[in-house]
């Protein structure tokens, strides 16, 4: 195709953004950050994303903290039935800073495939370049869970920090209004088990399906994280390529 903008090829992109956490059961994050690549053509490029997460808490949090906790004191019934069997599961103090994991960090390589590109008309007068891009990496993950306790855990309540590893992929909308600004938006998945609940959930039986008073990495479960992004990207050099 003759004089096509070739908005990526031998050029890098910084982009900084937002991310947003999806279908959160306890706790969702918003993670600003900032995506690098360099781009060996207009088709490839290689580079890294990565984000800081701030939290805030779901309906079901507030909920939980509400009549579980607040409005359940066990200090002096815990000869009760309710109190006994949530005395593993359920903190006496904060939820959030006690039991529910969190996303702290994320920082991921990754490759990035553009193999859609053109123009999209808005109200058939203005014209933007567009690209569609996907992206596949590993990804490092800041987690913050309850910590492990074998025994007394009715008592061991607390987060402690830890490192996950993660496939993570997704795919992007980019949209070019000038010839070195951009912006756009894009969906990521990382898949990776994590105990987001603070729960006993396994451990016990040959299929360590049932609750064993125990809190370690057999109460992880595996989660579908996703997320989304928005961005604004600034393409070096400014000057555009085009082709003959």
């Amino acid at each position: 195709m003759r004089k096509l903008r070739l908005h990526r090829d031998g050029r890098f992109e910084v982009a900084p953004g937002a991310s947003f956490t999806l279908l959160d059961e306890y706790r969702r994050t918003i993670m600003p950050g900032m995506r690098l690549t360099y781009h060996l053509t207009d088709w490839l490029g290689i580079g890294a994303w990565g984000g800081y997460g701030f939290q805030y808490n779901t309906g079901l949090t507030d909920e939980l903290q509400r009549v579980a906790i607040d409005a359940r004191d066990c200090s002096n019934r815990s000869f009760t039935k309710e109190c006994q069997l949530t005395r593993v599961n359920l903190t006496r103090g904060k939820l959030t800073e006690d039991q529910l994991a969190q996303i702290q960090w994320v920082a991921a390589p990754q490759l990035t495939f553009v193999p859609f590109r053109g123009k999209l008309a808005l109200f058939a007068e203005l014209f933007v370049d567009t690209d569609v891009n996907f992206f596949a990496g590993y990804a490092a993950v800041g987690v913050k869970e309850r910590k492990v306790c074998t025994t007394n855990c009715a008592n061991t309540f607390g987060l402690d920090s830890r490192v996950a590893f993660a496939p993570t992929f997704g795919l992007g909308l980019n949209f070019y209004p000038s010839d070195f600004l951009g912006f756009g938006a894009e969906w990521r998945a990382l898949p990776f088990a994590w105990n987001t609940s603070g729960f006993d959930n396994h451990g016990l039986g040959t299929d360590e399906a049932f609750p064993d008073n125990k809190v370690d990495d057999k109460d992880r479960e595996f989660h579908f994280t996703s997320m989304v992004t928005v961005s604004l990207s600034v393409q070096f050099p400014t000057a555009i390529k085009t082709t003959e």
